[in-house]
C-alpha cells in the first residue's frame, strides 16, 4: 500500500505525452505556416542549385599536386644507406574534379616500391631511380583519363656502402651569444663524436660535422638543448641529433702585477725599469679568475728598440696572456729605465 507522500512524487505518463504533443504541434504549425512554407521552398531550391553548381564544378578539368610515399625494398642486411631515398614524391595530376576528389578522399594511391638490387651500382655506391620508372608506377594506379604534368623531385637517388665509417667531432654553427656582461665559458656535446658512413673519398674529406644553424641569445644560466646535425648529401650521420649544453659565466675586471722582462740584451748589460713590475688589466669569468697566475703573462722592454730610438723612457709590450682572459692591457705603456754595465 502506497503512502500519500509517495503518490505525490509519481509522474503521470499521460501528462508527459500531452506535453510532447503540444511541442510537436507548435513546431509543425510554425514550420508549415504560410511564411515558413515559402522559406522552406527557398531553402530547397537553394540547396538544389548548390548541388548543380558542385556537379558542374567537379566536371571541369583541374590540376592538383598529390603526395605519394616511396619505399626502397630488398636492402641487404650488411648494406648501410648513407643518403636516404626521398620518402615522398609530389606528383601534379590533370583530370576532372571527380577524379581528383577520388584521389584525395580514397586510398587509391599506394606507396611506390623500388628494388635495391635493380638500381644499386656496386662499384660507385650509388643508385638512381629515373623519373620514367616513377611515372610508370604512378600511371598503373591512376585513372585512364588522368595525366601527369609534373613530378618533384625529378630524380630519386640513394647512396650506400657496406660499413665504411669514421668518427668525427662536432662543431657549433650559428649565433650563440650570452647576456650582457656574460661570456660563453665552455660548451659540451653528448656524445662528443658521431659516426659517419660514406664512400672512402667523402670520408677522407670530412674533418668534422656541424650543427644546423643555432640562434641562442641573451642567456645567463646553463642552457641544454637537443640539436640536429647538418645533413650532408650522400652521408649518414649517427646519431643525427645530439645534446648540447652551454655554460655562461659572468665577466669581471681584474688585474695582476707582472715583472718587466728585458729582451735582446747584449752580454754584460742589464736593463732596469722603474717600476720593475706593472699592472695588467684584463676581463675574465668569475669562475676562471683563481686559475689566472702572473707568470702566465709576459711584459717586455726591447733593448734593440732603445738603440734604434733613444729616449728617456722605454716602451712596454704585453707579449703573452693566458687564453682564459680577454681584453688584456697594460696599466702603463712607458716607464723610466737604466742600463747598467756588469
Amino acid at each position: 500500500m502506497e503512502t500519500p507522500g509517495q503518490n505525490r512524487n509519481c509522474i503521470n505518463p499521460k501528462s508527459v505525452d500531452t506535453g510532447y504533443r503540444k511541442i510537436y504541434r507548435f513546431i509543425r504549425d510554425f514550420l508549415f505556416s504560410v511564411v515558413n512554407k515559402e522559406f522552406l521552398i527557398f531553402l530547397f531550391f537553394f540547396a538544389l542549385s548548390g548541388v548543380f553548381w558542385l556537379l558542374m564544378a567537379l566536371n571541369e578539368t583541374y590540376e592538383k599536386e598529390l603526395r605519394v610515399p616511396v619505399r626502397l625494398t630488398g636492402v641487404p642486411r650488411n648494406a648501410v644507406i648513407t643518403g636516404d631515398l626521398s620518402d615522398t614524391v609530389r606528383v601534379t595530376v590533370r583530370d576532372k574534379g571527380f577524379a581528383l576528389m577520388a584521389y584525395t578522399t580514397s586510398r587509391r594511391l599506394h606507396p611506390l616500391s623500388f628494388s635495391f638490387a635493380s638500381y644499386a651500382v656496386q662499384n660507385t655506391g650509388r643508385g638512381v631511380i629515373p623519373v620514367s620508372d616513377v611515372q610508370k608506377q604512378l600511371y598503373q594506379q591512376l585513372y585512364g583519363s588522368s595525366r601527369i604534368t609534373g613530378i618533384k623531385p625529378d630524380r630519386l637517388d640513394f647512396f650506400f656502402n657496406y660499413g665504411l665509417s669514421k668518427r668525427l667531432p662536432i662543431r657549433m654553427a650559428g649565433k650563440v651569444v650570452p647576456a650582457h656582461n656574460y661570456y660563453l665559458s665552455r660548451f659540451q656535446f653528448w656524445p662528443e663524436h658521431v659516426t659517419v658512413y660514406a664512400d672512402k673519398h667523402t670520408l677522407d674529406s670530412l674533418k668534422y660535422v656541424t650543427t644546423t644553424p643555432l640562434d641562442i641569445v641573451n642567456f645567463e644560466d646553463t642552457v641544454t638543448r637537443q640539436v640536429t646535425l647538418k645533413p650532408i648529401h650522400g652521408v649518414k650521420i649517427v646519431p643525427s641529433a645530439v645534446k648540447l649544453s652551454l655554460y655562461p659565466d659572468i665577466l669581471t675586471e681584474e688585474n695582476v702585477e707582472v715583472p718587466v722582462v728585458a729582451i735582446n740584451m747584449p752580454a754584460g748589460k742589464v736593463l732596469r725599469t722603474f717600476p720593475s713590475r706593472v699592472k695588467v688589466h684584463f676581463t675574465v669569468g668569475v669562475t676562471k679568475f683563481r686559475s689566472v697566475k702572473p707568470e702566465q703573462f709576459m711584459v717586455v722592454a726591447d733593448y734593440n728598440e732603445l738603440l734604434a730610438h733613444p729616449s728617456d723612457k722605454c716602451n712596454l709590450y704585453l707579449r703573452q696572456s693566458p687564453p682564459t682572459v680577454s681584453r688584456a692591457r697594460l696599466a702603463i705603456n712607458r716607464v723610466d729605465y737604466l742600463i747598467e754595465q756588469q
